[in-house]
């Protein structure tokens, strides 16, 4: 056994019987032994529970995967910005057109939530049983506009056959594509309906999607453009000339989802958040529409 080293107060009188183990040399052999054994248990006690709650946690607050139209951007930002610091989950958003959003989606890629600006879209993945059934929701509507530089005179009061290919004169007309995107598809079909598609339809400047499209006149390389207001209305270098009658065109309407193949169960907490009061300032501040 191994011997400890005694003060004066555990010296062994001979004459008093064979030597006890004093309550002090007990202790300091206790002392001796939580000193060694304490850091060696508390270090396996904390890597259980890192490992136990660890793995527990990522798989929780494991990143929301979001596909959204490029209009959404700004007032996304700050609503996913408050649900981080609420919830401690990230939100991970792809922005494009809707378009080309649903064919990622029906190609397989990866994501928790699909946020179109065209119901058309949205019903293009329901048909192909992409979303989760009973998730679907109408969350946000929009205004189509006209728009020009900051600095343009330009002035003008759409109606039927309005001169909108004089105003444009040599110059083009900044828009979505209009065969696929839907904020050119809307712009294509106010036009129509409007009679002057015609006049300008070799006049136009096809873009990715409304932000490309605003960018365009933004940048002055194009003198109309034809975006969403909420579009308009987050850049300081384009001035909105006139708005679209909503009778025009179909509605514009956000439809959102949770995917079939999700397995992140934050996704629904984020979708009901978003649906939520709470968001609803964020997007209303941008001049959404807020179901």
């Amino acid at each position: 056994m191994a011997r400890f080293a005694t003060g004066p107060n555990l010296r062994h009188d001979p004459s008093k019987g064979p030597m006890r183990p004093s309550i002090a040399a007990f202790g300091l052999k206790v002392v001796i032994f939580a000193a060694i054994r304490l850091p060696i248990l508390r270090a396996a006690v904390l890597a259980f529970l890192l490992g136990a709650f660890g793995l527990q946690a990522q798989a929780q607050f494991r990143d929301v995967v979001v596909f959204g139209a490029a209009s959404l951007k700004d007032g996304l930002v700050d609503a996913d910005n408050l649900f981080l610091f609420e919830n401690g989950s990230g939100i991970a958003v792809s922005y494009g057109a809707s378009s080309a959003l649903a064919k990622q989606i029906e190609n397989g890629a990866p994501a928790d939530v699909f946020i179109s600006d065209d119901p058309e879209w949205m019903d293009y993945v329901v048909e192909r049983k992409l979303i989760k059934p009973d998730t679907r929701a109408k969350f946000l509507g929009n205004k189509l506009v006209l728009i020009a530089g900051a600095a343009s005179n330009m002035a003008l009061t759409i109606g039927q056959n309005f001169p909108l290919a004089q105003a444009l004169g040599n110059g083009r007309l900044a828009i979505a594509d209009p065969v696929s995107v839907p904020a050119g598809k809307y712009g294509k079909a106010a036009l129509e309906a409007l009679g002057v598609w015609g006049s300008v339809a070799d006049k136009v400047a096809p873009a990715q999607d409304a932000r490309a499209a605003l960018l365009l006149v933004s940048r002055g390389e194009a003198p109309l453009g034809i975006v969403y207001e909420t579009e308009a209305a987050a850049d300081k270098n384009v001035k909105i000339v006139a708005a679209f009658p909503e009778s025009t065109h179909p509605p514009i309407v956000y439809p959102i989802a949770i995917l079939a193949s999700s397995t992140n169960a934050v996704a629904e907490i984020y979708v009901q958040y978003l649906l939520s009061p709470k968001a609803a300032r964020f997007f209303e501040k941008r001049g959404f529409v807020v179901y």
